[in-house]
């Protein structure tokens, strides 16, 4: 699970680091460089990636704490 969490919240980091995959104008989208459409597009993703990151470790932590108070019992 955690490492499901790490992948979310790496990916945008990859994918703004690896500038070659992106630095182009072609093709453009409403009159909008690839460049800068990319870059917003990725500002949605990371923000969808970053919920589905807390919801999973909120999930996670939920699972902890029930097995941690179900063995003290």
């Amino acid at each position: 699970m955690r490492v499901v969490i790490a992948l979310c919240l790496l990916a945008p980091f990859v994918a703004m680091l690896w500038v070659g995959s992106y630095a182009k104008v072609d093709p453009t989208f409403i009159g909008i460089p690839f460049f800068y459409w990319y870059q917003m597009l990725w500002v949605l993703i990371s923000t969808a990636l970053t919920m589905v990151a807390h919801q999973l470790w909120r999930r996670d932590q939920r699972a902890r704490s029930t097995t941690k108070g179900g063995a003290a019992r």
